[in-house]
């Protein structure tokens, strides 16, 4: 069976290994892959694909692990011979280029549980962004003593898109591909720019290897108290659903935006550094964010003004998916290294495009569960190929894309841990009220949704008087410090009552038709919808 480090001429003439950023960035600006911006960051287009490519990926069928992996349209099975054959392409690809950028690096904060990272690219820009997502040794986010293991690899020949003969060696219709073997432990990416194809296949690594050591691992952003190293908060929830923006708080220290685990000694980031989408940014409501754009970073499909450099976060004219990448200790006074103690609140997020749902409520352990199994949210436009506008969406364990075992398996590794740490569990909507996404409805206000967040986790919210949700059973608080009380019932912002109750009737039919798809208890299934 041939291996990476058969196929890789990593030649020291023309292979650059953990750059410093300077390095690398000079090397973006004399090659022509992006420009420099006005506060310091580098500019790159990912060109066609400016979000993942689910479609185009796929986990290689092995005896090893076939039983364990939940096979259908998120995990699609390929061969060992069409593993083969891609890895035969990339190498091929990178081999002949005058230059290759290694990162050598890990996923995972606490040295007890981490992988070994090898990410080998093409472009300079792409190592500068895993530089800044992943963890480099003998840096503030290496809790260890500098020193590095091998566990996977990352093969990116982005830039190689499939020929037609390749297409046909691979039995696939597409110009990308993207393929990963758990027992080879190497993910290859041809066809595709999109650097979070990166980030998305280590996290798919850890979702798969971290459950053996007993670790839970979880898409989710977290942050801890000033002062009070009890008071950890994750947030659960798919890309575009605020787990960046509300886990950046200047009265907390952030622990990660995206990816963490769960273990014995309590949680931890999986990544040194973070992926903020900034459509829409200003300093006013995200200044954490801001203020990290600089020196270091990498900044995704944002325009950039010709004569003053200056980002326009407004323009999404490549994508509404732009994004920056930039290490954790670029939030100032960010946790490092990036790990807490076990949470004492869980918030699930969704982006409700039908606008049904209420903006805060806490959640019973049977609701818990059932909204953790079903995932609802809303696609976000641009993140992924082909999503135009907002589209309703069940992804199980807020992160379906990256989950290759059962969700029954990271649900039971959920309940198990909120039970035994008595973590309360809420449901925050940061999607639409007062009718559906694209027809009178209006986001949820960023600063009341912080509001609802600081009264959760200061406490306030937790023997607040509630009322019962009539459809969904949810549990709403009747008021809120700094939120009006009307908002609070979704039904009482909608003009037409009639039309809300329809729209609530028709996503509880949703969630019904997806829950059917799961062989759940009857007590877990007992916190869905009523009717």
């Amino acid at each position: 069976m041939s291996t990476v480090t058969d196929q890789l001429n990593l030649a020291p003439e023309h292979t650059h290994t953990n750059c410093c950023p300077a390095e690398l960035m000079e090397f973006v600006i004399k090659r022509g892959e992006g420009q420099l911006a006005a506060n310091g960051c580098v500019v790159v287009n990912t060109g066609e694909r400016s979000g993942r490519s689910p479609k185009d990926k796929f986990l290689v069928e092995h005896p090893d692990s076939r039983e364990n992996i939940d096979w259908g349209k998120v995990n699609q099975p390929i061969t060992e011979a069409q593993f083969d054959t891609a890895l035969e392409i990339a190498t091929k690809y990178i081999n002949a280029q005058d230059d290759v950028f290694v990162f050598e690096g890990f996923t995972g904060a606490d040295i007890n549980h981490r992988l070994g990272v090898k990410v080998v690219t093409t472009l300079a820009w792409h190592s500068l962004f895993a530089q800044t997502l992943f963890i480099k040794p003998g840096s503030k986010s290496d809790a260890g003593d500098g020193s590095w293991n091998h566990d996977w690899t990352v093969i990116n020949a982005g830039c190689h898109k499939l020929t037609k003969e390749e297409q046909e060696a691979l039995g696939h219709n597409g110009e990308t591909y993207i393929a990963q073997s758990l027992e080879r432990k190497t993910v290859i990416i041809l066809g595709t720019e999109y650097a979070g194809e990166m980030k998305k296949g280590l996290f798919y690594a850890m979702n798969y290897d971290m459950p053996d050591a007993g670790v839970f691992p979880m898409h989710c952003s977290a942050n801890i108290a000033k002062g009070n190293s009890n008071n950890v908060a994750l947030f659960f929830g798919l890309s575009g659903t605020g787990k960046t923006t509300l886990s950046a708080d200047e009265n907390r220290a952030l622990i990660g935006d995206d990816e963490h685990g769960w273990g014995p000694s309590g949680i931890f980031n999986f990544e040194g550094g973070c992926y903020a989408k900034v459509i829409g940014l200003t300093r006013e409501k995200e200044p954490q964010i801001w203020d990290a754009i600089r020196f270091g970073s990498v900044l995704e499909n944002t325009i950039v003004n010709p004569e003053t450099r200056v980002p326009d976060y407004d323009d999404t004219s490549i994508t509404q998916n732009t994004r920056v990448t930039y290490p954790v200790d670029f939030i100032p006074g960010a946790q490092i290294p990036s790990v807490g103690t076990h949470p004492s609140n869980v918030l699930f997020l969704t982006a409700d495009a039908f606008g049904v749902l209420p903006p805060v409520s806490k959640l019973t352990p049977e609701q818990a569960m059932y909204y953790f199994i079903n995932g609802y949210t809303s696609k976000i436009a641009g993140t992924e190929a082909g999503v135009t506008e907002p589209q309703p969406n069940f992804s199980p364990c807020f992160g379906g894309p990256f989950m290759p075992r059962r969700p029954a398996e990271y649900a039971q590794m959920l309940s198990d841990r909120i039970k035994e740490h008595n973590a309360d569990v809420w449901l925050l909507n940061t999607g639409w009220s007062g009718g559906p996404a694209g027809e009178g409805g209006q986001r949820f206000s960023l600063s009341y949704t912080r509001a609802m967040v600081s009264a959760i986790l200061d406490g306030v919210l937790e023997n607040r008087e509630t009322i019962e949700h009539p459809v969904f059973g949810l549990h709403m608080p009747t008021s809120v410090p700094g939120v009006p009380d009307e908002i609070l019932n979704p039904r009482n912002i909608w003009t037409d009552k009639d039309a809300y109750d329809a729209q609530c009737a028709k996503l509880a039919k949703l969630f019904r038709e997806n829950d059917a798809k799961y062989d759940l208890p009857d007590a877990i299934r007992s916190g869905g919808p009523k009717s």
